[in-house]
């Protein structure tokens, strides 16, 4: 799943009327380049929330084709937050583990690292999410999670040693089942219960992720992405 109904809010003006996925960087939209990633990794079952000018997304993807993989679409009437999203979308997901990532970042990460990651989590139910962590961007120096012998926690105390959720995650549809469909929901609260039961797991990717968030990171990028693209 690639989440893309949030409102972009930080990114105004230019997501006044264009929806944050499809904003350009290196002559493509932010969404095609976790596309074209998530195909090249094998995964070409997807499914798309989105809310804000959504309609321009589907417009502009359609069902996939186009990109060599198949899209379904989990529109909502206004953004639901992550964990609601995500449970109004598992009527599309299935009930097996499901990988989500965010249609509004730039990152190298390989996404064929997950499936041994999704083949575990079918032979172990207890495994309820296994998360992404980064290294701790300038905007959010303070991290989100610890990491230690494999398992994803919240940290104790105020030290050194957190890391940044980057989006990418792989989720038992169990995780969602106190979400009601068409409700918003935040996803820290199910992450943090998930992590007290020792049910989450997670690995630290030391390479390019990017949280696209302003108009200054989105002109960089694209700046940085077209130099390598002429070069």
């Amino acid at each position: 799943m690639i989440l893309a109904a949030g409102l972009g809010e930080r990114m105004r003006p230019l997501t006044d009327h264009t929806p944050k996925p499809l904003l350009m960087a290196g002559g493509k939209p932010l969404i095609v380049w976790q596309i074209e990633r998530l195909k090249a990794a094998g995964f070409a079952d997807l499914v798309i929330n989105h809310a804000h000018l959504g309609g321009q997304i589907e417009a502009a993807l359609g069902n996939g084709a186009g990109h060599g993989v198949h899209i379904a679409w989990s529109a909502e009437a206004m953004p639901l937050e992550t964990a609601g999203g995500i449970a109004k979308a598992l009527r599309l997901l299935g009930d097996r583990p499901f990988l989500v990532t965010n249609g509004d970042v730039y990152t190298d990460y390989d996404y064929r690292r997950l499936q041994p990651v999704l083949a575990a989590m079918v032979a172990n139910p207890d495994r309820i999410a296994h998360l992404v962590l980064v290294d701790n961007p300038s905007h959010h120096p303070q991290g989100d999670f610890v990491l230690a012998a494999g398992k994803a926690s919240l940290p104790r105390t105020h030290a050194a040693g957190r890391y940044t959720f980057s989006g990418i995650a792989c989720y038992r549809p169990e995780l969602f089942a106190g979400v009601t469909s068409g409700d918003k929901a935040k996803l820290a609260p199910l992450l943090i219960a998930a992590m007290n039961a020792g049910q989450v797991s997670g690995e630290y990717f030391s390479g390019r992720w990017e949280d696209v968030g302003t108009p200054a990171r989105l002109k960089a990028l694209d700046e940085e992405l077209n130099g390598l693209i002429t070069a």
